[in-house]
């Protein structure tokens, strides 16, 4: 715990640059309880960067907050003697832009070139100009699809995944080093530009990112005739230009964009949880869709990782198609379509998260796919590929996949990419419809042929400075006095991911439960918010069945939460 008060007089002697910083300060006079949640703490800077409430203080996101990651990040590029140049990009959350520039001219002070997109792009084209361009890292200033008072700060590698544990320890070591308001370098944005150590990301770049997303299509030139009618909403982040991009490259012409998520808006005014995983952050698509009798809904977050979709039934309604069910449909597709057109690699391999769905297993072993599992993370999926390129075998990654509505085809990014999987996710609607078929109809030939699994997850969020105290207390519970049954079914095995001699991975705050009746779950902490996740795979004829089987063990779950 920091000495929040003297840490709150020094904020309040410096000067803060940002007007809105200096407001807030005023308004936390005299409240003691404020300040201490303001200042009481720094925001940790992990494998996932940085990420906060935006505001002033130590335990917010803002300029100086910025300024000292990026000093240590600075420091530990030049004391490993990593290339001096990074790339940079940013969504549309508020100081985005702010935060973007402060990054690229305290790395120009200390003499580290940049590459910066000239206007806001996504994850996945900030992890390919890593790698287009070299760079020991790359830096996205983005909160995901958190709320829309959130900012963050997410650091890559140079093989353009999120950063290692060991690189991360290293580079948070230099940040701890760092004074928040005096320690770091920077220098002027025009004289960074007129010395040549800013410059922006180059059109062929964008153009080699495009360019890539489009080599991953499975049935190429599929779309121009099937007369695939869509809905698409950016929710107000990035996806826009990119997204749309793609549609015109496949020759899908019916897109209708929903007007008022168009367009980047930090404040996320429609859907203040801006992720396609929540139901309020589709109702707007959904309606038009509607409107429109389009065959598809497509929403990606703000920073276009994630994409989810609503898919037309028979009557006319629309369903909302999971992550654990895109996964397997995407896996079904890219294996049946690459051996059909004679594409499949020799040896392919598939790559999914532990929390996702068991059913892609059987899915790849038909397809005669090795399906590796890795902890919960796309930093994860990214090192196998890492692992296959040293060996020069790329080629054989085929997909990757997390439950949490993230995609990867191709090897030219290594993280979660809402562009190649809304490109696949078309193709896979126009070559159904083409075929007299449709999603749905091929996911239910999957679940008759290989019986119904529900993949649920539940949150429980404990907020505040005491949440983290009340999360820990919780796992050390579980792992103290390791239930034996839940709802009445007896636990076959249970397993800590913190012992890797068994899990064969590294080692993750994680445990999992193994019922007898084949049936699981899977307790973790989230590593971005103040929640603990629970994930259940349920099995059952029908979904009905399965159903009312994860309803009987979240209710056996909530006292544990409680």
């Amino acid at each position: 715990m920091l000495d929040y008060k003297k840490e709150y007089e020094r904020w309040a002697k410096a000067d803060l640059l940002d007007f809105d910083l200096r407001r807030e300060l005023n308004l936390l006079s005299g409240k003691e309880e404020e300040i201490k949640e303001h200042f009481g703490v720094a925001l940790e800077f992990g494998t996932a960067g940085i990420r906060g409430t935006l505001g002033v203080g130590t335990n917010r996101m803002n300029i100086f907050v910025v300024r000292q990651a990026t000093e240590g990040l600075a420091r530990y590029i030049l004391e490993e003697g990593l290339e001096k140049l990074v790339a940079i990009s940013y969504d549309s959350r508020l100081k985005g832009w702010t935060f973007a520039k402060e990054v690229a001219q305290v790395l120009a002070a200390n003499g580290i070139s940049v590459r910066l997109y000239d206007a806001l792009m996504p994850v996945p084209a900030l992890s390919f100009a890593t790698r287009y361009y070299h760079c020991s890292a790359g830096i996205m200033l983005t909160a995901s699809h958190n709320p829309a008072v959130y900012n963050g700060y997410k650091a890559y590698g140079s093989d353009g995944c999120q950063m290692t544990d060991e690189a991360a320890d290293k580079v948070y070591a230099k940040i701890k080093e760092t004074d928040v308001l005096s320690g770091a370098k920077t220098m002027s944005f025009s004289e960074a530009v007129d010395q040549g150590l800013i410059r922006f990301v180059e059109e062929e770049c964008k153009e080699a990112f495009y360019q890539s997303v489009l080599s991953q299509s499975v049935h190429p030139g599929v779309c121009k005739d099937a007369g695939l009618s869509l809905v698409y909403t950016p929710l107000n982040g990035t996806g826009l230009e990119p997204v749309t991009r793609i549609f015109r490259e496949l020759g899908i012409s019916d897109v209708t964009i929903v007007p008022e998520q168009e367009y980047p808006n930090g404040y996320f005014t429609t859907c203040p949880y801006p992720n396609p995983e929540i139901f309020e952050a589709m109702e707007k698509g959904l309606a038009l869709a509607k409107e429109k009798n389009a065959d598809l809904l497509l929403a990606t977050d703000p920073d276009a990782d994630r994409v989810g979709i609503a898919m037309r039934t028979e009557n006319g309604e629309y369903e909302l198609v999971s992550g654990n069910e895109m996964g397997v449909l995407l896996l079904d597709y890219i294996a049946a379509g690459r051996t059909a057109e004679g594409t499949l690699p020799k040896n392919p391999i598939a790559v999914k998260s532990i929390v996702s769905t068991p059913l892609a297993d059987k899915v790849a072993a038909d397809y005669g796919v090795e399906m590796r599992h890795t902890l919960t993370g796309f930093k994860w999926i990214g090192e196998q590929i890492k692992f296959l390129e040293e060996k020069g075998e790329q080629e054989r990654f085929l997909f990757g996949f997390e439950e949490s509505y993230g995609y990867l085809s191709g090897t030219a990014v290594r993280d979660k990419d809402a562009v190649v999987a809304s490109m696949l996710i078309c193709e896979m609607a126009a070559y159904y419809r083409k075929n007299g078929s449709s999603i749905k109809a091929r996911l239910e030939e999957i679940y008759a042929k290989y019986g119904y699994y529900l993949n649920a997850v539940d949150s429980f969020s404990f907020p505040g400075l005491s949440g983290m105290d009340k999360m820990k207390g919780i796992m050390e519970t579980l792992r103290k006095d390791s239930p034996k049954e839940f709802a009445g079914i007896a636990v076959k095995e249970a397993l800590d991911y913190l012992d890797s001699e068994k899990t064969g991975l590294p080692k993750a705050n994680v445990l999992l439960y193994t019922l007898v009746n084949g049936e699981s779950i899977i307790v973790r902490p989230s590593g971005t918010e103040p929640k603990i996740k629970a994930y259940y795979t349920t099995l059952g004829k029908t979904k009905e069945e399965a159903k009312k089987e994860k309803e009987k063990l979240a209710k056996a779950l909530q006292p544990i939460f409680s």
